[in-house]
């Protein structure tokens, strides 16, 4: 049994599509290329490349196909291809980036986590920082994928609890512009402070609660007692107004 390999393509500089390029290899090893016009045995081939180059080189049908493959037709696909994709090459998308903690490495020691989301094209910079050094430490994850296209990215840092204040997350990507992304770490509240909060709300709602049920009680009772003086100087006695009277004196 031999192998043959085959590699064969085209590229694009500056949006021109060049010349095509053809390399053949025997048993793992360089064989012959195909350059401008014609094929050039491989140093790494010895007499066996010279001889199937000269063949290859005689036989003027093969050797006209594949010029016309390598310097029209992969030339001309190329640049057709480019294109078709030339939107979704020139496609631009900011990312979304939050702070989080992750679960604690340890006592007394933080796992701080910049999520970077949404991003297109896929190359981003993502470090935590402390002023304008980079943190040595970041933990960079898989870039993973959206299902609509975009990519996701998160880089972690362990750090001491004492020191995570003064760190940030910068985000450099192409559709930022020049400009990066910096989101500063802030140390989350407590439980306590939470809870101390929520505490000192209540009772301040409650108490205005109470304040405003006493002060429509009072003007309630003030028209009661106005309607009922009323009702006597004319003679008239209102039960109903005796009633609600009672209930609030």
């Amino acid at each position: 049994p031999f192998q043959i390999q085959l590699v064969l393509g085209c590229d694009s500089h500056f949006g021109e599509a060049s010349a095509g390029f053809l390399q053949l290899a025997y048993q793992g090893s360089d064989l012959l290329s195909f350059q401008n016009t014609s094929w050039r045995p491989s140093p790494e081939g010895g007499s066996r490349a010279q001889k199937v180059c000269s063949l290859f080189n005689q036989d003027h049908v093969s050797h006209e196909i594949v010029r016309k493959l390598l310097n029209e037709i992969c030339p001309r696909i190329l640049l057709s291809l480019l294109d078709a994709g030339k939107a979704d090459l020139q496609r631009q998308v900011r990312p979304e980036a939050w702070l989080s903690a992750g679960p604690s490495p340890g006592p007394g020691r933080l796992q701080l986590v910049c999520h970077v989301s949404g991003f297109y094209p896929k190359p981003v910079w993502v470090m935590w920082m402390r002023g304008e050094q980079e943190q040595t430490g970041s933990q960079r994850g898989d870039v993973l994928p959206h299902a609509d296209g975009t990519w996701y990215l998160q880089v972690s840092l362990d750090v001491k609890a004492k020191e995570a204040a003064g760190l940030s997350c910068r985000v450099r990507h192409s559709s930022l512009g020049g400009q990066d992304m910096v989101l500063h770490w802030e140390q989350p509240h407590s439980v306590g402070l939470v809870f101390l909060v929520v505490i000192v709300a209540l009772v301040f709602l409650a108490g205005l609660a109470w304040w405003l049920w006493k002060r429509c009680t009072r003007t309630t009772s003030q028209l009661l007692s106005t309607l009922k003086a009323i009702s006597r100087s004319v003679g008239v006695r209102i039960e109903v107004l005796d009633t609600a009277y009672e209930a609030f004196v």
